[in-house]
């Protein structure tokens, strides 16, 4: 759906610029920006790794596990058809940990393995309560410290690139208790429809 509305904006952009004789200027454009991504995308690499390998060191000294066992009393009161000690909630922590860091290359596979090892408790197709509460939480924008915003901003020779770092947090703390709410509300809705 998306690249139908992308593709349906260009097209009407090269119509109008065809129709209205500035075809010139949508050529610089277009190479302007192409030049700029690829520059852009390069230069980001080296900050991108710098943050990664940051958030490395700290799962290597432990720092995520200590998290883990933090928020497990948390994370087991969302999910509370897994068993406390099922490979399932590992993953759950593991994943949530990961992105609150930044590390999102680390959190996939484990929110992958989460995603099987619910579906095996479920035993079904469809999607359980606790994969769609899963599924919620990842896409509510889980993070602590926006690795790839402060690389662009220190791409962008930002005075204070980890100034956004409040600000992310404050998010995560909304964006994530509206998801819990809002995952909330829709099961108590169905439970209550299905006894009725």
């Amino acid at each position: 759906m998306v690249n139908l509305i992308w593709a349906f904006m260009a097209i009407v952009g090269i119509l109008y610029a065809m129709f209205n004789g500035t075809m010139d200027q949508v050529n610089q454009a277009l190479f302007e920006g192409a030049d700029e991504a690829v520059t852009l995308s390069i230069g980001l690499i080296s900050v991108l790794v710098f943050w990664l390998g940051i958030m490395k060191v700290a799962e290597e000294a432990g720092l995520l596990s200590l998290l883990t066992r933090f928020f497990k009393p948390f994370v087991t009161r969302l999910f509370p058809e897994i068993p406390k000690d099922h490979p399932a909630m590992g993953y759950i922590l593991s994943n949530f940990t990961a992105n609150l860091f930044g590390l999102g290359n680390a959190a996939t596979p484990m929110g992958i393995k989460a995603m099987e090892q619910m579906k095996q408790i479920s035993q079904s197709d469809k999607a359980s309560r606790s994969m769609i509460t899963f599924l919620a939480i990842n896409t509510s924008s889980l993070t602590l410290i926006p690795t790839t915003v402060i690389a662009i901003r220190m791409k962008y020779e930002s005075v204070a690139p980890t100034e956004i770092v409040g600000t992310t947090i404050m998010a995560t703390l909304i964006s994530t208790m509206a998801a819990i709410l809002i995952d909330r509300l829709f099961h108590y809705r169905r439970v209550r429809k299905n006894k009725g």
